[in-house]
């Protein structure tokens, strides 16, 4: 796979890389002498890479992963030995945080998580926040906030629970336990656990296939499996029914059609 590079010179100290490798876009989070614990910096380039990201054609599909040995390990409690951040600080703290995770679940493009290491707290719930997840199988897993006398975030109480379920969510958060990737696969968090030096590739291959998916097509189906046990069937119907008849008068739904008579791969535009 070819890779263009996007990010300047002498950016190698920025909380967050990127780069291009073909129609993906390569989210790296940066701060690998840290474990990439989260800071608002890395928030605030994440935001505004996730921005960029949604309204760019060229870019069909976002990978996230982290340098170094682990994914992400969440809060820098370092940073927070002489107190927690105070009035305006904490609010923009907390308030950047969610905003990136909602816009990694509601955005237009799909979203593959690769767990290289270590994925804790909030790192963990940024892995969750996408829409598919490979992780290491030996990866340290855990949500430990309720331990730490602090609590979750990332909407862990609506993702969590939509992957497995209310009781293991209870068990999961309550109790903080650590657990590996091979188990979060298991019990259906995560899509597929595979040795640590496989997981940047599977989480590559798996986004260029879905790159190669209708834009338009896979934004809708986004939008409404998201939300779905929150809707009545009634609903569902008509949402499927709407995305259906918009997308019958694009150029990508011809497309389509003739790539299927002529036997050949689809060249979608997005239009």
């Amino acid at each position: 796979m070819s890779e263009d590079r996007i990010d300047g010179p002498g950016q190698s100290d920025e909380p967050v890389l990127a780069h291009r490798q073909g129609r993906v876009l390569v989210l790296t989070l940066n701060r690998p002498e840290r474990l990439n614990a989260v800071s608002l910096p890395m928030y605030e380039g994440l935001e505004r890479e996730l921005l960029a990201a949604s309204g760019d054609g060229a870019v069909r599909c976002i990978v996230i992963t982290g340098a170094g040995r682990a994914f992400c390990v969440g809060a820098d409690l370092k940073a927070h030995e002489g107190g927690p951040p105070s009035g305006e600080d904490r609010s923009r703290y907390v308030r950047t945080a969610q905003r990136v995770n909602y816009l990694i679940q509601s955005g237009p493009k799909a979203v593959v998580a690769a767990v290289n290491g270590h994925a804790i707290g909030g790192g963990l719930e940024m892995a969750l926040s996408t829409d598919f997840m490979i992780v290491a199988s030996e990866a340290k897993l855990r949500f430990p906030e309720i331990s730490l006398g602090t609590f979750i975030g990332g909407g862990t109480t609506y993702s969590l629970v939509e992957r497995v379920g209310v009781m293991k969510a209870r068990e999961l958060i309550y109790l903080g336990d650590f657990f590996l990737g091979a188990e979060a696969a298991s019990m259906g968090m995560a899509t597929k656990a595979v040795p640590t030096e496989q997981v940047l590739p599977a989480a590559l291959e798996l986004a260029d296939r879905l790159a190669e998916k209708a834009p338009i097509s896979l934004a809708h189906a986004k939008r409404l499996i998201g939300p779905a046990g929150t809707m009545t069937r009634e609903e569902a119907l008509d949402r499927e029914a709407e995305a259906l008849e918009e997308i019958f008068g694009t150029r990508d739904w011809q497309e389509g059609v003739e790539a299927f008579h002529e036997k050949r791969p689809p060249r979608y535009t997005g239009e």
